[in-house]
């Protein structure tokens, strides 16, 4: 039984567009350069990778998910796939960008050690992902409906969510000095159901049990969670907590 999560990019763009669109303000304070090269470390589909070009950067981009990938070259972008805990590129690179991707990546210390490998001396790291508290209540019904059914949840739980301290600490090891990083809290509104948000980011969880089992499974959480995460209009949030940052790599 596989645990991994599969990435595809029509039900990803379908259910989790806001990811990239909330992830404008992060390009500011990438502010990337005309003629700057620039490495998008998981890139999903390519729709922020996008807008770093627009800017006049030479860009590359790597996702873990071949899908994924493969969605991005077809907006023209120069994109291949890489797992994020194995970064080996024969270039260095005036910064590297990463969103919502680094949450899934463990253990973390191999991400950043890959990255200051890659960067030119003063070269900037910038990115935004899961931090401490992100989808707590969500997490929370995963794992309770999880134990009900004889499951260990952390034994398939993928998620990293850090505190700042405890991520500015990592990238320090890394020999990084931490410019900005902080928490952002950010209740985010799904542009359908819960389940469709689940049937994208739960996988691991979903995968763990039965699949005779998956649907009561789900709707059991659905339950849990609507008093909470659902509005009077039916529409529904997620208790999102943002990771963001910048660090600079040693001159």
């Amino acid at each position: 039984m596989s645990l991994e999560t599969s990435w595809n990019p029509e039900s990803y763009a379908r259910s989790a567009r806001f990811v990239s669109d909330l992830g404008e303000p992060l390009l500011q304070l990438l502010a990337p350069q005309s003629g700057e090269s620039i490495f998008d470390l998981g890139c999903g589909d390519g729709a922020l990778t996008e807008k770093i070009a627009a800017a006049g950067a030479f860009v590359y981009a790597a996702d873990s998910s071949f899908a994924q990938a493969e969605a991005a070259h077809r907006r023209g972008l120069n994109a291949f796939v890489m797992d994020g805990r194995q970064i080996a590129l024969k270039r260095v690179f005036d910064a590297v960008f990463t969103n919502a991707v680094l949450h899934w990546v463990q253990p973390p210390g191999k991400v950043a050690e890959g990255v200051a490998k890659c960067l030119k001396q003063g070269g900037r790291f910038v990115g935004e992902f899961g931090g401490n508290g992100n989808v707590e209540t969500i997490r929370a019904a995963l794992h309770t409906a999880l134990r009900r059914r004889g499951a260990d949840p952390w034994s398939v739980d993928p998620w990293y969510y850090p505190a700042p301290e405890e991520y500015s600490e990592l990238l320090s090891q890394s020999g990084f000095t931490v410019d900005y990083c902080e928490l952002i809290p950010r209740p985010t509104k799904l542009p359908g159901d819960i389940l469709d948000w689940l049937g994208v980011f739960a996988q691991p969880f979903t995968r763990a049990i039965d699949e005779a089992e998956r649907e009561q499974y789900l709707d059991e959480i659905r339950r849990q969670l609507e008093p909470t995460l659902c509005r009077n209009d039916g529409t529904w949030y997620a208790d999102y907590v943002r990771l963001r940052f910048k660090a600079i790599a040693p001159s």
